[in-house]
Order: structure tokens, then C-alpha cells, then sequence
């Protein structure tokens, strides 16, 4: 007999929070404002996040632009997670020289940065993957210095190496100046709206046959719906939460 009843489900919901327990870490979520002396501002994980979300929404609207910066962006994670392996691997020859008499706990912030996180795309939580990488390898570099097995210029250089890996991450995201405002039914036609987009993206060289016929996108790419390709994407909201930025005056050591 079939049933006479109708399921009345809601939509899935699920809950993600972010721990950071170092100040470097928490710098490469907020990222830094424009100073007043001139001094540039830097993209922090929180801002790549909104980028991330505004090329999705290129790349869904048949953008072979956005699907071209989706995959690079997704080879850059890829090639980000192994250098902070590398670092990492290094730091774990460091800390076999470690006396086999000494035990060290892990070192943990006393009051760690919680916040929640309202992200859209698999790709911006990929980001957060490597940023909780990065905090996990500020804290075992600390500790290493700490307990005298790396010295303060080898504590400042692996701290240095780890930071600038993620910020050339963010630093690829910064370069994308939005939905080209063509579909590749208008390359494909090459039109008006074609020849603007290769125009606005000249800096990128030519694009990648496979890339421009659709044959080769990001394992993460939206599915593609052809309605008024011709108009620019709107922004949706932020991504991540609106937190004001912590106290960076704390010694960290």
C-alpha cells in the first residue's frame, strides 16, 4: 500500500567553527587595512573567501574566465598544502633531535580565536584547511625556538616561508577583476561581449582551448545555468563573518 503521508523535510544545516591559537594565523584571516601612511593593504583569508564566491558565480553563468581562475585557484591549494608539508617535514627533523628523557606537551593559546564561519564554496573551506595548517605550524616553530632546537633567524624565516605561501594564494584571487561579462556562446560567436572580455583579461594571455570549450573545469565548479550571461554578477553578501580584528600586541613566544 502506498504511503499517505507527505515528508515535510526542512534544509540541511550544519554548524562550523574556526580555533586559532597563534596571532600570525589570525592576521592571515582578517588580512590587513590600506595605512594612512600609504603602506598597501593586504587580502586576508576572510576577503579571499568573498572573491572565491564572486568567480563561482562567473563560473556558473558559463564564464570561461571564472572556470579558468577556479582551476587555477585549485592548483594553487594543492601546490600551497604540499610547501607547508615541506615546512612541516623539516620541523619534524628538528624535533626528533628532541632528548628521548624530555617530554613536551603540544602548546596551546590560553584564549584561541574562535569565530564561525559562513562560507559557500568547497574551495574557500580548502583555504581554511591550509590557514589551520599554517596555525598548527606557527605553534610547533614557537615551540621549537622555545626549547632551543631552531635558532631566532630559522624561527623567523620558516614563519616568513609559511605566511607568504598562503598570501600568494590570496594574491591569485586578488587578480580576478570579475565576470568577464561573456558566455563561451559568445566566443564561440565572437562578438562584441567576447572581444570585452579578452580585453579585460589581456594580462592572462590567451585562454586554454580546453578551458574556453568547457572540456576541463574545477573538480569544484558550479553547475552552469545560461540565463543572461550578457549582465555582470552581483556580489552576494560577505562570506565570512564580520569580526573586528584582534589585539596583534601580544608577544607571541
Amino acid at each position: 500500500m502506498a504511503d499517505s503521508f507527505q515528508l515535510n523535510l526542512g534544509s540541511l544545516r550544519s554548524s562550523v567553527q574556526l580555533t586559532l591559537h597563534t596571532h600570525h594565523a589570525s592576521r592571515l584571516w582578517f588580512g590587513r587595512p590600506r595605512g594612512e601612511n600609504g603602506k598597501p593593504g593586504m587580502i586576508g583569508l576572510s576577503g579571499f573567501a568573498n572573491i572565491i564566491n564572486r568567480i563561482k558565480q562567473g563560473a556558473a553563468q558559463d564564464d570561461p574566465y571564472s572556470d579558468w581562475f577556479l582551476l587555477m585557484i585549485e592548483e594553487r591549494i594543492e601546490e600551497a598544502s604540499q610547501q607547508l608539508k615541506d615546512i612541516d617535514s623539516k620541523l619534524d627533523e628538528v624535533m626528533a633531535c628532541l632528548p628521548a628523557q624530555l617530554s613536551v606537551s603540544n602548546n596551546l593559546s590560553v584564549q584561541p580565536m574562535t569565530l564561525p564561519l559562513y562560507l559557500t564554496s568547497p574551495l574557500a573551506y580548502k583555504g581554511v584547511y591550509l590557514l589551520t595548517s599554517y596555525d598548527e605550524l606557527v605553534r610547533r616553530i614557537l615551540l621549537a625556538n622555545h626549547i632551543g632546537l631552531i635558532d631566532n633567524h630559522t624561527k623567523e624565516a620558516w614563519l616568513d616561508e609559511g605566511s607568504a605561501i598562503l598570501r600568494r594564494l590570496f594574491g591569485l584571487g586578488q587578480r580576478y577583476k570579475g565576470f568577464s561579462g561573456a558566455s563561451r556562446d559568445d566566443f564561440a560567436a565572437n562578438n562584441a561581449r567576447a572581444q570585452a572580455a579578452r580585453e579585460m583579461y589581456a594580462f592572462l594571455g590567451e585562454l586554454p582551448a580546453d578551458v574556453l570549450d568547457g572540456s576541463r573545469r574545477s573538480k569544484y565548479a558550479p553547475d552552469i545555468t545560461r540565463a543572461n550571461t550578457s549582465r555582470a554578477v552581483e556580489d552576494d553578501e560577505d562570506d565570512a563573518l564580520d569580526q573586528p580584528a584582534p589585539d596583534f600586541d601580544q608577544d607571541e613566544a
